[in-house]
């Protein structure tokens, strides 16, 4: 491997295929059968493809099945310490700051900014262009557009029933983002709310219903405000 620089004590799988110039840090671990792309960089204490596991007495009882390896595009840079899980596809370009989760069934389109501490929980889509800014939480079976802003210390939720009785299993359902979404620091949406294109959420709201497009919505819980600015409109950036 002519082509990678490695530090110290990094673990590479069995069928770990690299791309041109790469480079890993120190105490990286890359599992069985990934893929890293041309011009990748890794940063120290990485784990990259990675298995699910679950918890013993976890309510989810159906056996776990094994992911096919992670793929990492050309161009992509991965913080200190963050995980990204067998199954995810990161596209080219990515950058995943430090200390962020990137989970199984994860893809992220090109060009998206994972910021620093970020989670994104399994059978998520994330669109081109995104920003998910520092300890945003995307909850599982999230689905986000191209272009979405998401302010730091976000948090989406999926679960209705709050862990309680049966009735939840069929009914998990994430959030929907469409494209150039933006959502405002500390908002809080609930399970399968829908913000429509160029839809905005103001800093520190609870998002009960769904935000039509090109509307802002503010407050607990979140109401229109006003129309988005023209000038503020993606069509008009």
């Amino acid at each position: 491997m002519s082509n990678v620089e490695m530090g110290r004590n990094v673990v590479i799988g069995e069928g770990v295929t690299f791309g041109e110039n790469v480079t890993i840090g120190h105490n990286v671990v890359i599992y069985d059968g990934s893929t890293i792309g041309s011009d990748v960089t890794i940063h120290d204490n990485c784990v990259i493809g990675k298995q699910p596991m679950r918890a013993k007495n976890s309510a989810l009882k159906t056996p776990l099945k094994k992911q096919s390896p992670s793929i990492i595009g050309d161009g992509c840079t991965i913080g200190t310490s963050s995980v990204v899980y067998a199954g995810a596809v990161l596209s080219n370009d990515v950058f995943v700051a430090d200390l962020a989760t990137i989970r199984e069934r994860v893809s992220i389109g090109e060009k998206t900014i994972i910021g620093r501490g970020v989670a994104i929980e399994n059978d998520c889509t994330i669109g081109a262009k995104c920003k998910l800014e520092t300890n945003s939480y995307i909850t599982a079976y999230s689905e986000l557009g191209d272009y979405v802003f998401v302010a730091p210390c976000v948090v989406t939720t999926n679960d209705n029933y709050m862990a309680r009785t049966k009735e939840r299993f069929d009914k998990f359902k994430g959030v929907t983002i469409k494209t150039g979404g933006r959502v405002g620091a500390n908002a809080t949406i609930l399970p399968g709310r829908v913000i429509e294109e160029d839809g905005a959420v103001a800093a520190g709201s609870v998002v009960t219903k769904d935000v039509r497009s090109k509307e802002i919505v503010v407050g607990s819980p979140a109401k229109k405000l006003r129309e988005v600015p023209k000038e503020q409109l993606l069509e008009n950036q």
